[in-house]
Formats: structure tokens, sequence, C-alpha cells
């Protein structure tokens, strides 16, 4: 089964599969925060991302390793830090994927409309 597409027969980037890890790395509060200080303040280290939760430098590890195995984030060393860094791309896709999405609902609630005006709903 093909994931996302903007058109019959033509693939976005997104599998099924891709797109439910993108989504469920997405769905989860301090990831947000997280993404959020990276497209704010740009690149940064494991030790600038958790200063500001009150959780353990381990569980923020965490979170940003989910977050980069769905490629929304990328890191590299830096001599004893590890830099984080957003990656647009991907928050592209996921938003390219639930546009496609929302247009398809948008068609069948106006097929089920016009349905309803014919007087297809009558019994």
């Amino acid at each position: 089964m093909a994931g996302c597409k903007s058109m019959p027969g033509r693939r976005i980037e997104l599998g099924l599969g891709e797109a439910a890890l993108l989504f469920a790395a997405l769905g989860d509060e301090t990831r947000l925060v997280l993404l959020r200080r990276l497209s704010e303040g740009g690149p940064a280290s494991i030790s600038a991302l958790s200063g500001a939760f009150q959780v353990s430098r381990q569980a923020i590890t965490k979170h940003l390793q989910s977050l980069s195995a769905a490629g929304i984030i990328h890191g590299r060393r830096t001599g004893r830090e590890h830099i984080w860094t957003l990656n647009p791309d991907r928050l592209v896709e996921a938003q390219r994927c639930l546009g496609i999405i929302a247009a398809r609902w948008d068609n069948a609630l106006e097929r089920l409309k016009a349905h309803v005006e014919e007087g297809g709903g009558e019994g």
C-alpha cells in the first residue's frame, strides 16, 4: 500500500511506514518543544536543549534520538558536544502529506453534501 500521494501513481517522499514514524515522533509535547527551540534558535547541544526542561539529560537524549530516527533532526559530533540541527525538508514532507489528506477529506465532504442536496439521503 502506498503512502501519501499527490496524484494517482505519483508518490510523495513519504511511505506509510515513514509517515507513521514521522507523525509518532511529532506526537509528543517535549519533542515539539525541542523542535520549536531548534527552529527558533538554530543548532544546539544537548546541554543547551535540556536546560529548559525538568527532566534528565538522558530523557532529552531519547527524545532527540526519536526525532533523529524520524529524520526530523540531524546530530553531529563537534568535539565533546553533540550538536542537533533541524531538517526542515522532513517537516515540509509532513505538511504536504497532511495537505493531501485534508484535500481528500474536503472532496469526500463535498461529495456527501452534493448527495444529500440531490435528495440521495432520503430513504
